[in-house]
């Protein structure tokens, strides 16, 4: 038994490193055991560079079709796990075919990758970005090996704005008042928009369902802001059929309202900033 383990054993080590793996911040990732593990993380249009190290086992040697490095954005969904939908797919050929007899280095780069969507992982759904080396090889197994990453998708560096509210509780007649600051600005923006959204959840765990309706709509801006520019918001509560806001009642329902603020950009590519809001009703004398 111990001599067929040692016959399927990879006969080389694969390493991945990014040029900046000691200074990029990492966070948590929780696998499949349940375990969380430090990785790097990333933002889009970030260029992705390292290398790849391959080390042939002591006396072993790496008979091989090719190298490649793979960059992969995948969703999985949980009820058919270990089938991935690729939305993105990037490739590198690292290595022509032939022979490793001894340690060899594999620089890579992927320059500002667009990655449209933030890594996830929920009860039912996963969305990752990985990083895939894949030694091919004939008559045997190809040799595999991951790197996982987190994207997170923000435009922080393009776009900077500021929510002022007098206040965070308001009753179902009330008026909303504040203004909104735009301190940073590098994308054309072409209109923004208000809405009051109602979010609904039910049940609980893995069974939790939630709906959310958008009450109301309006524009605040045609036009492109500049930085230092702040638009004033007067929102009168009153025309909507709106609700009090209920917290976990009974453990079996939650209704909550936000302000949506929705920027689109003269590409019509959409950009949001959501502010939590709670209501109540106000007694009124008989």
């Amino acid at each position: 038994m111990n001599f067929l383990a040692g016959a399927f054993k990879p006969p080389c080590k694969i390493s991945i490193s990014l040029a900046d793996g000691g200074a990029r911040k990492k966070v948590p990732l929780k696998k499949e055991n349940g375990q969380s593990v430090m990785v790097p993380l990333f933002h889009s249009q970030e260029n992705i560079v390292g290398e790849v190290i391959i080390e042939p086992l002591y006396g072993k040697k790496v008979e091989h079709n090719g190298v490649k490095i793979e960059l992969l954005g995948q969703i999985e969904l949980y009820f058919d796990r270990g089938n991935f939908y690729d939305f993105t797919s990037l490739v590198r050929e690292l290595d022509v075919p032939g022979d490793l007899y001894e340690r060899k280095t594999y620089p890579f780069e992927f320059s500002t990758v667009e990655m449209p969507y933030e890594s996830y992982n929920g009860v039912n759904i996963r969305l990752r970005y990985v990083l895939k080396v894949t030694i091919s090889r004939n008559f045997v197994p190809n040799i595999v090996e991951y790197l996982d990453f987190v994207m997170e998708v923000g435009i922080e560096d393009c776009l900077h704005i500021e929510f002022e509210y007098s206040k965070s509780k308001y009753h179902l007649k009330d008026v909303i008042i504040g203004k909104i600051y735009f301190l940073l600005v590098r994308i054309k923006i072409k209109n923004m928009e208000l809405e009051i959204r109602r979010r609904e959840s039910t049940g609980s765990g893995t069974n939790t369902y939630v709906e959310t309706e958008t009450l109301a709509k309006f524009e605040l801006m045609d036009g492109a802001p500049v930085r230092g520019e702040s638009i004033p918001i007067r929102l009168f509560l009153s025309p909507y059929e709106l609700t009090p806001t209920y917290r976990n009642i009974n453990n079996k329902f939650s209704v909550k309202y936000f302000l949506n603020l929705v920027l689109v950009d003269d590409e019509d590519r959409r950009y949001f900033k959501q502010q939590e809001f709670q209501l109540y009703r106000l007694l009124e004398n008989p």
